[in-house]
């Protein structure tokens, strides 16, 4: 960050936010929510998720306003509410999500010009992981040249890859067939109940409303404190109605099992059954667009999570380094190695874009799940409300159903992406052991915080063996 101009405004914090959440996932939209559900099921799903994910932005919103000393975003709260452990792993966890999330983008950019030069396959052929290496490592040197250039960079592409969504939207809209769309209405051929549809598509939701709490993360920039609260609101607004449309949209237009057997990225598939291989181009290229410039946002997201909790000792303190562009350059190399290794582990996967999706997903719902928990405990407390009983009544439910929801959220993701998850959480406890050390605490000052990690160990445990024994599939 320059010193000249050390600080965002609420539309770069906006752009942040949307910049996040516009990456991938609202390109394969079509196909994803197609294999599991028709139109009704969507929006039940929709109704739900955006319900949930409401809440849970207001919860961000009003602890940005009335805990304006906790500026590191996600798992400030998490510490403050439940302790270091607890705080730490959701660092961990948010800050490892969203590096597989960002190795999701590289898939689907080599999965979209496999549709034109086959040699990229479905994105996780060895050509693929080449090309994407080389990807990983242009961004990493530029964002190693100033945070504000690449916020800069972020916010004029936000606006440039809203356009082919936006173009996608309108064609679909005069191309509405209702008669189509009734006998799709019910997701025709599709197994098991409404229920069991919704819950199917409950983990991709949360991998497409990541980035809802970007200006959270990036809080500490803001030049006023309340645009943190607006930026959010705006950025959730905004993206909830695209990708509304984007998914019910293709139900009046084509046949739902058609849409679920096309190749990723589903958008532009659907456009060019409506309009011809132009559209197929032009989505294509918004892609790419796109999901760069998620790629860029999600980078900057996760160095400086590693960043600010090293500098609230919750990392080890190499990675609270800056360079002399006062950008985060140890944690952004740790992020860039990550993303780099996961990104060659691909080339093992059946369907490295989903794997990547439904894992982001549930590496996100600890940290979302204690950050509405913390929202909870203080509301309930009524800490900072001591003059407005009636904002506090109004709080206490918003924490209430955003927990609610959360925990839902891990129920419908199911036991496969739990133990995954612990997987990657109980190793990554290192990180807190070293830190710790340097400090020259007790490595657990809580009982708490011991049966939280023999849970993570026994979950990586069986979630190694599942593996190995063929139980899950990646």
């Amino acid at each position: 960050m320059s010193t000249s101009d050390p600080k965002m405004s609420r539309m770069q914090l906006t752009a942040m936010v949307v910049g996040g959440m516009v990456g991938a996932g609202i390109f394969s939209l079509p196909r994803t929510f197609a294999g599991a559900t028709g139109p009704l099921g969507a929006i039940i799903a929709w109704i739900i998720a955006g319900t949930g994910m409401y809440m849970l932005a207001r919860v961000f919103q009003f602890l940005a306003e009335r805990k304006p000393n906790l500026d590191a975003g996600v798992f400030a709260y998490a510490k403050e509410g439940f302790g270091d452990y607890p705080g730490f792993l959701s660092a961990f966890g948010y800050w490892i999500g969203s590096c597989i999330g960002n190795v999701s983008y590289w898939v689907l950019i080599k999965s979209t010009l496999g549709a034109f030069f086959p040699v990229f396959g479905d994105g996780n052929t060895v050509v693929a992981i080449v090309v994407a290496s080389v990807g990983i490592w242009l961004f990493h040197f530029m964002i190693l040249r100033g945070v504000q250039q690449a916020a800069f960079i972020n916010q004029v592409v936000t606006i440039a890859k809203i356009i082919p969504i936006l173009v996608f939207i309108v064609i679909l809209a005069f191309a509405f067939k209702m008669d189509l769309f009734q006998f799709n209405f019910y997701g025709g051929g599709l197994e098991g109940g409404i229920f069991e549809q919704v819950r199917a598509t409950m983990l991709v939701t949360v991998f497409v409303f990541l980035g809802i709490e970007g200006a959270s993360v990036y809080s500490r920039y803001a030049k006023k404190r309340e645009d943190v609260g607006a930026a959010t609101i705006t950025g959730f607004i905004s993206v909830t109605t695209l990708m509304v449309l984007v998914t019910l949209l293709p139900y009046a237009v084509i046949e739902r099992a058609e849409v679920a057997g096309m190749r990723q990225p589903s958008m532009a598939t659907v456009l060019e059954a409506v309009v011809g291989q132009w559209g197929a181009i032009f989505v294509s290229v918004g892609l790419l667009v796109s999901v760069l410039g998620a790629y860029l946002a999600w980078s900057l997201i996760c160095a400086e999570v590693m960043f600010t909790a090293a500098k609230t000792r919750d990392m080890p303190k190499i990675f609270a380094r800056e360079n002399a562009n006062k950008v985060p350059d140890v944690a952004l190399w740790a992020t860039s190695i990550v993303i780099q290794v996961i990104v060659i582990t691909t080339y093992w996967s059946r369907d490295a874009f989903s794997l990547m999706l439904n894992l982001t997903s549930a590496m996100a719902l600890i940290p979302f799940l204690l950050v509405a928990g913390y929202g909870l405990m203080l509301t309930r407390r009524g800490e900072t409300y001591e003059r407005d009983p009636k904002d506090r009544r109004r709080d206490v439910i918003i924490a209430a159903l955003a927990t609610v929801y959360t925990i839902f959220l891990l129920y419908a993701g199911g036991m496969k992406f739990i133990v995954l998850s612990a997987v990657l959480y109980a190793p990554g406890t290192a990180l807190y052991v070293w830190a710790r050390r340097e400090q020259g605490l007790p490595v657990f000052s809580r009982t708490s915080d011991w049966i939280i990690f023999v849970l993570a160990a026994i979950g990586a445990v069986v979630g190694i063996w599942w593996l190995v024994t063929g139980y899950i599939t990646i």
